[in-house]
């Protein structure tokens, strides 16, 4: 797992407690869909007015047609009926965002993994 944060303190007004839940799910879930000797990266961009938090897998991916699905409750994909999960966590990352006035979005491709980031309102930092 490689994270690359940058240098600059960013400040973002949220639930912490709430999108812990959020990040570790999907730090969970690219680690669960990576095979060994895969990489997990995360990776957080400053925007003027956002923060996007990225978490990118070299794992199995996900076919265009269900990326969409991928954020309804209780979804699973055929492709990972062997591994454990009953198909709720993305989808309370995203009711979770929402409700932090942020929002999930993902971009994949089959066999070469997926990039799950999570946007969230940027909080002005106080100069005195």
């Amino acid at each position: 797992i490689m994270v690359n944060c940058g240098n600059e303190p960013l400040l973002v007004r949220v639930d912490a407690g709430l999108i812990m839940q959020v990040l570790v799910n999907l730090v969970n879930n690219a680690i669960k869909y990576t095979p060994y000797g895969g990489d997990v990266i995360i990776r957080v961009i400053a925007y003027n007015s956002f923060v996007r938090v990225d978490v990118t897998d070299t794992g199995i991916g996900i076919s265009e047609t269900e990326q969409a699905n991928v954020f309804s409750r209780f979804y699973r994909s055929k492709m990972v009926g062997d591994r454990s999960g009953v198909g709720i966590g993305l989808y309370l990352a995203r009711e979770i965002m929402k409700a932090q006035n942020g929002y999930i979005k993902v971009a994949s491709e089959v066999g070469k993994g997926s990039t799950f980031s999570v946007f969230f309102m940027k909080k002005e930092i106080s100069q005195k």
